[in-house]
């Protein structure tokens, strides 16, 4: 791709510019869309530029020079469409934040934004992607952060349109802050007359930026996990199941960027995309590694993590079973005991039960040595039970 072609005449009505193997010269001529109720035949431009109904979703919407200076900002869909023809060779940036149909649909008609596309960025819940359409790129992020009042990671989805000579963000969520990649992109305006691919790989960047905040609360969230399960916390079961699903949601949202990745510097060398842009590629897509191997390295600490909360619990659910074991042997042993010597006063206590009953006809009543004989008796038995409970150690 060569840039100062690309800037050489100032006459001219549209960029040639491909964007990282993906966009086409946009068409001059008004023509049909790709299809669909999105992308049917635009109406001519008066109905085209007609101002949405209702609340704007716009966040920011500026038109940048063929030298990357910031024109001219705009709070109207038609008022950026009309100072984008008017100045050729520009780029316009469009910023939204939950839009609705009908301002997407002025988009699809003034962009040629493909009806399969546009849907996506209404309905939203998309996995991380790229998909051609014609001389238009569409791009569904996911961007992360992480709330350290909450100890959680909030996900947002953002879907970003890039053609020939725009860019429209479509924010689905509180993050990534667009505005400080807007910022910084105006600070160095030869970064923004490269056109709307440093737009895109900005972008990218700052959602791969935004990433390693979130690593290092995990990270803090893993070791407190950790602690917690040599601690005996009977609710780190229930944390270690919710961060195991915050990390799958992280890595649903890391892994197909790096699919994304890999397209855009599939295509930057067949387009010739300058050797400057493909080391940025490379340097983000160097980083997204990172943080994926990190977040690999995240579900095998958290698995290994659960099954030593497992073997803990099942191993203090043994010790309260031999404890309760022990403790049942023990009230054993004593109720043993109290039965023996129960038995043991049992012995004397009936026979002198049997004499004390006071009848007149009762063997040995009137004998001289009946008392004698009955403590006798009652000794003699005592002493025989005593002696066959300590020899089945009872007592």
């Amino acid at each position: 791709m060569s840039v100062t072609s690309a800037r050489a005449s100032a006459a001219r009505t549209a960029r040639t510019r491909p964007l990282l193997g993906a966009l086409r010269p946009r068409r001059a001529t008004p023509a049909s869309g790709a299809g669909g109720h999105l992308g049917s035949a635009r109406p001519d431009a008066a109905t085209a530029r007609r101002d949405v109904p209702g609340r704007s979703s716009i966040v920011e919407s500026a038109l940048y020079d063929a030298d990357g200076r910031r024109v001219a900002s705009f709070t109207r869909l038609a008022d950026t469409f009309r100072e984008l023809r008017a100045h050729p060779g520009g780029m316009a940036w469009i910023g939204l934040e939950r839009p609705d149909e009908n301002e997407l649909a002025q988009l699809a008609r003034e962009f040629d934004l493909h009806p399969l596309a546009v849907e996506d960025a209404i309905v939203a819940h998309q996995r991380p992607k790229i998909e051609r359409y014609g001389d238009t790129l569409f791009v569904v992020l996911h961007a992360a952060r992480y709330l350290d009042h909450a100890e959680e990671v909030e996900f947002s989805e953002l879907h970003v349109f890039v053609g020939p000579d725009f860019v429209v963000t479509v924010r689905h969520g509180a993050c990534p802050d667009l505005s400080g990649v807007r910022t910084h992109l105006e600070a160095h305006p030869a970064m923004l007359a490269r056109g709307p691919e440093s737009v895109l790989y900005a972008i990218v960047d700052r959602v791969v930026d935004d990433y390693a905040p979130v690593v290092s609360g995990l990270d803090g969230d893993i070791d407190e996990i950790e602690s917690e399960v040599f601690g005996g916390d009977a609710a780190v079961s229930r944390r270690i199941y919710e961060l195991s699903r915050e990390v799958v949601e992280f890595q649903r949202a890391v892994r197909p960027l790096q699919r994304v990745c890999g397209s855009l510097a599939k295509g930057a060398e067949k387009y010739g995309v300058t050797e400057e842009m493909q080391a940025y590629l490379r340097d983000v897509a160097d980083h997204l590694t990172e943080v994926a191997d990190r977040v690999e390295s995240f579900r095998a600490a958290l698995r290994d993590i659960l099954t030593v909360n497992a073997t803990l619990v099942a191993q203090r659910q043994n010790e309260e079973m031999t404890h309760l074991t022990e403790v049942s042997i023990r009230q054993g042993e004593e109720v043993k005991k109290i039965s023996g010597w129960a038995a043991i006063l049992f012995a004397p206590t009936l026979v002198g039960t049997v004499y004390g009953m006071n009848f007149d006809d009762m063997p040995e009543l009137h004998w001289a040595w009946g008392y004698p004989a009955a403590l006798v008796a009652m000794l003699s038995v005592s002493v025989a039970l005593f002696a066959v409970f300590r020899w089945k150690r009872w007592i």
